[in-house]
């Protein structure tokens, strides 16, 4: 097993040969996808990475895989989908496809079609969850008040529910309004700290170790230290190990108190 809060300069597959079976919490990444920005030549294995993934994740593990589609000849390449496919044909379960929204997004696309605002988030589990910390922050029209309902099947019957109080908030919808970073750390590619920290938060709990093998500049690193997690990062550019072992330094300090004290 690797040291924990520690980023690796090395390729993500060969990282991961070094962790032990099942040793993952969680998994929150976006790889590079379809040449849509220039990794100083950098290249990876899709297949190899997924599998590594599976072996590493723990049984009720998660992995967050945050991916788009180039446009190639007016057409969408759809890797997002074939990488979505691979990942349940290797064993994981796809829990939830996501949107990630980016309301500020700046995009130079096609005129011939709507602009591309968009990311999908799929989640994968290997087995059912073992952590589901939903975020409820959507105020709820009906909190205090008593509610009825009925829960109705595919064959028209319906069961009858418990009245219940409505709460505060109400469970957030799939898709997430986040805008893009406007600080990049000198990476192409950066995403947002709340993006991060809000998937960390929905599936993991406190010392759990989640893992990034395309770290970049360390968000994920970042935002894990933050919560009370720890992270294992992989990334191949040194420059981007830089940026983020810098980005990290002040808040390893405070994981290590944390592990003293739990």
């Amino acid at each position: 097993m690797l040291e924990l809060n520690k980023i690796y300069n090395m390729d993500c597959v060969q990282g991961m040969k070094l962790l032990d079976d099942c040793s993952v919490d969680l998994t929150v990444t976006s790889p590079p996808y379809d040449n849509l920005r220039t990794y100083k030549g950098f290249e990876w294995d899709f297949k190899a990475t997924a599998k590594e993934l599976y072996r590493v994740t723990k049984q009720g593990g998660v992995v967050v895989w945050i991916v788009g589609d180039a446009t190639v000849k007016g057409s969408e390449t759809g890797t997002s989908f074939k990488q979505a496919l691979y990942f349940k044909e290797i064993g994981f379960n796809l829990h939830d496809t996501m949107i990630w929204f980016k309301p500020n997004c700046f995009n130079f696309g096609s005129n011939n079609c709507y602009k591309q605002s968009f990311e999908y988030m799929f989640v994968f589990s290997k087995g059912k969850p073992k952590a589901i910390n939903l975020i409820k922050d959507i105020p709820n029209a009906s909190a205090g008040k008593v509610m009825k309902g009925g829960r109705k099947h595919s064959d028209g019957s319906r069961d009858i529910v418990p009245n219940f109080v409505g709460s505060e908030y109400k469970r957030r919808f799939n898709v997430w309004s986040i805008n893009v970073s406007a600080k990049t750390y000198g990476h192409p590619a950066i995403f947002p700290e709340q993006l991060a920290k809000d998937h960390i938060v929905s599936w993991s709990n406190e010392g759990d170790v989640v893992l990034d093998p395309f770290l970049g500049s360390g968000t994920t690193a970042k935002m894990a230290l933050l919560n009370n997690r720890n992270f294992i990062g992989f990334e191949l550019n040194p420059e981007y190990c830089k940026i983020a072992e810098k980005r990290i330094e002040p808040y390893l300090m405070q994981q290590t108190i944390f592990e003293l004290l739990r």
